[in-house]
């Protein structure tokens, strides 16, 4: 399998992971996106990196 394979797969599976949560929730899915949208930049921001960070060290310990 190469690397293109593996990503697709992956973003495949990021999708359908994300998908589940509008489809088994909509108003609690609608009322957390707002809840983003009214936060701050530097917030959101710091989200993304411990979110980053935490996956990158998952596939530390994975491989």
């Amino acid at each position: 399998m190469d690397v293109w394979q593996q990503l697709a797969i992956a973003f495949a599976l990021v999708l359908v992971i994300e998908g589940m949560i509008p489809f088994i929730s909509p108003g609690r899915w609608r009322r957390l996106v707002q809840q983003v949208a009214d936060t701050d930049d530097r917030t959101v921001r710091f989200i993304g990196l411990a979110s980053m960070l935490a996956g990158l060290t998952l596939l530390y310990i994975v491989n």
